[in-house]
């Protein structure tokens, strides 16, 4: 049975948004607590310690409350979660550095964590005297960390300026330090925050493979934004919704509900001044998440819309998002020989696309009317339309999909 190395029970952290009443508060519980180590025989006639902390103060709120996970020795969890979801609040209680006022954290053997840009570094002292402090912080002795430290320079990629002060040092390379020592020092279990979002592509590619090699021999949790990275990394996935466990299960099913908070929100629509859109179909139908299509599966999109007399000519764009709105492909009028030139209201728009050849997965739609003279943008649906893509075998997804393009006045 696997070691159980990190346990959260019921954790939560509460703040203050005032600074004065901040202050007040943590003076007022610290000498609270200290009334009570020292007086246990008068602690007992008053209020229980639980149900005092549990209550909110005037100005507190909970930026973490009842999040309960294990962490066995060879998985990595992955906190997904909006920003403000409370994801680096706990990954700081998680690694000590801030102690949570409910429940209870159990870490066990080496940590590294890497959470905000330059934690851990003071920046007068230059790279290398830098590695022996996060060294003994860690209470490795100054031999290992010397032996070690050939391995940290050589991963980070900062010969040239291992004695270099830290201040100088740009973000790319206060994180290639960062996650060479807190990875390279074997821990038992690492804590790596969406820092690593600053690094170059070379330098992403190293840490994810050394956190593939790390994983077998560790607990990781890890935090990110982009989707792909948590669902190759991350055994399981908790989202994390105002400070708490929203959800706690496989990492699939995670992203999903966490893709499902995020585009609950009501999508954008811009259009502009004289603009009427009447109807979108897909393929015959206006929703378009009730069609799976596949590679072969051709993709006709028919707009009825009403323009005013200043646009002349026209520019389309259909843009193929995932769905944490990042883009995969597109098929735009901009490449095509022939002008969309308008005509008579109500205007029958016509994209089609011969294949989708695409990844598979669920799919945002957005799309794109702007004048073709003025750039002025007539109307922008913003990941306004869902819809799936299944493909048996991997295929690469172009930047670009071929369509045809037409422009016609609707009959009648």
């Amino acid at each position: 049975m696997s070691e159980v190395l990190v346990r959260c029970e019921n954790v939560g952290k509460k703040f203050c948004r005032d600074l004065k009443s901040s202050l007040w508060y943590g003076v007022k519980d610290s000498l609270t607590d200290l009334f009570r180590r020292n007086q246990p025989a008068m602690a007992a006639n008053t209020e229980p310690a639980g149900d005092a902390i549990n209550k909110l103060r005037a100005g507190e709120f909970w930026a973490n409350r009842n999040v309960s996970f294990e962490l066995k020795r060879g998985q990595c969890l992955g906190l997904i979660g909006r920003n403000g979801a409370g994801k680096t609040t706990l990954l700081k209680m998680l690694s000590g550095l801030i102690k949570p006022d409910t429940g209870r954290i159990e870490v066990h053997g080496r940590t590294g964590a890497l959470i905000a840009l330059g934690a851990g570094f003071n920046p007068v002292l230059t790279g290398r005297e830098n590695v022996f402090v996060n060294g003994s912080v860690l209470g490795v002795t100054k031999r290992e960390m010397q032996r070690k430290l050939d391995e940290i320079v050589q991963f980070a990629e900062i010969e040239e300026f291992i004695d270099s002060p830290v201040r100088t040092y740009s973000s790319g390379m206060q994180v290639r330090l960062g996650f060479a020592i807190a990875s390279t020092l074997e821990p038992d279990v690492l804590i790596i925050d969406e820092v690593l979002a600053v690094g170059d592509v070379g330098f992403r590619t190293k840490c994810y493979n050394r956190i593939f090699k790390l994983r077998n021999k560790a607990s990781l949790i890890f935090v990110s934004h982009t989707m792909s990275h948590v669902d190759r990394l991350c055994s399981h996935a908790m989202v994390l919704h105002s400070g708490q466990c929203h959800f706690l299960g496989e990492t699939n099913l995670a992203i999903d509900k966490y893709n499902t908070l995020f585009t609950s929100q009501a999508k954008p629509e811009q259009v502009a001044p004289g603009v009427e859109v009447h109807s979108v179909r897909f393929n015959g139908m206006e929703n378009p998440q009730i069609t799976t299509l596949s590679g072969a599966d051709a993709l006709t999109i028919s707009m009825v819309t009403s323009l005013p007399s200043r646009v002349q000519e026209l520019e389309v764009t259909v843009s193929f998002l995932d769905m944490s709105l990042d883009l995969i492909s597109q098929a735009s009028s901009r490449f095509v020989p022939s002008k969309l030139v308008t005509a008579k209201n109500p205007h029958v728009i016509k994209v089609h696309i011969p294949a989708i050849n695409m990844g598979s997965g669920k799919r945002l739609l957005s799309i794109a009317l702007v004048s073709s003279l003025t750039n002025e943008i007539l109307y922008w649906g913003h990941g306004s339309w869902e819809m799936n893509v299944m493909n048996k075998v991997f295929v690469p997804t172009p930047s670009m999909l071929s369509a045809e393009f037409s422009l016609e006045t609707a009959p009648g």
